[in-house]
């Protein structure tokens, strides 16, 4: 069982009050922290940590990619993970290592750093849950397309540098509720890039010891600089996210059968019937067959 650290131990992160309260889950905004030279970080911890992880859990590719190549459809390189790592300098690839609180060290450094961002951000959407990470190896100059993330983020970096441009989630010109509804039903976990966007990105440089906040599905791009880089994603939902991604759920139901769906927010009545609905029907068919829904845990999409 996970205890909670002592809130008069040294803090990872540096966050200003009255910006987290202004931004959180509206804008992108950034942060200090104090990760930049921990040791787990280090290429040879991390090769350690690639073979620990299960297979699935890791995903890489040639980091030589176009702004608009789907998440992880890039052409594979070759190299086996940890080769991938010893050579991240000049291999020219892209890695995630997700879901890194399976391993007790990383999953004890994870919650530190989110016990600190709960202290703001259950002022706001109380009900922290399901934490994750993930780390980020990429090489100079590789890329991360376009992309969005389905929980709330705050991307920290630890070595190099990288710029990242970054939408607003709620923009229906670059993001439409149709594609939104695809995405959290698992229809289409891919979002299209188009040139014209550009305009309206918002972009952010990070160094190590600087974080960003990303909000729900907020679409956004990632370039690395001249050097290796090393990012910790540190991650969670709530049950506000979770109702909103059941109501895009039901939303790409009622489209399929020809209705136009009211939008999560428009309606908190029928917000709450379709999260109710939902839940309901999904418990009937586990007691019935033990049908599966669609679950939360199981998106791929990942910034870095």
């Amino acid at each position: 069982m996970y205890v909670k650290k002592s809130l008069l131990e040294p803090g990872l992160l540096e966050m200003d009050a009255e910006k987290f309260r202004a931004g959180f889950n509206r804008a992108p905004f950034l942060i200090r922290h104090r990760l930049a030279d921990h040791p787990l970080f280090s290429l040879r911890r991390l090769i350690d940590l690639s073979t620990r992880l299960p297979e699935e859990n890791i995903k890489y590719n040639a980091g030589d990619v176009s702004l608009a190549t789907g998440l992880y459809e890039g052409p594979r390189t070759g190299l086996s993970v940890q080769e991938t790592i010893r050579r991240i300098e000049e291999c020219r690839s892209w890695m995630v290592l997700k879901n890194v609180e399976h391993d007790p060290e990383y999953r004890e450094l994870l919650n530190r750093c989110l016990d600190e961002v709960e202290v703001y951000s259950d002022l706001i959407d109380p009900g922290m849950r399901q934490r994750e990470g993930f780390v980020f190896i990429s090489s100079p100059g590789s890329i991360t397309p376009f992309h969005m993330d389905p929980e709330y983020n705050f991307l920290l970096q630890i070595r190099g540098e990288k710029q990242i441009g970054i939408w607003d989630g709620k923009d229906r010109s670059v993001l439409s509720e149709i594609t939104l509804e695809r995405y959290f039903s698992d229809t289409d976990r891919q979002i299209a890039f188009k040139e014209e966007y550009q305009q309206k990105a918002s972009t952010f440089k990070l160094t190590p010891g600087t974080g960003l906040h990303f909000p729900v599905v907020a679409p956004h791009w990632v370039r690395n600089g001249d050097d290796v880089s090393v990012s910790f994603s540190v991650t969670f939902r709530t049950p506000a996210s979770e109702r909103r991604r059941i109501v895009y759920c039901v939303n790409a139901n009622l489209r399929g059968r020809g209705i136009n769906p009211t939008p999560p927010g428009a309606s908190a009545f029928r917000d709450l019937a379709k999260h109710y609905g939902f839940r309901a029907r999904s418990g009937i068919k586990r007691l019935l067959g033990g049908h599966r829904h669609s679950d939360p845990g199981r998106f791929g999409g990942r910034k870095g």
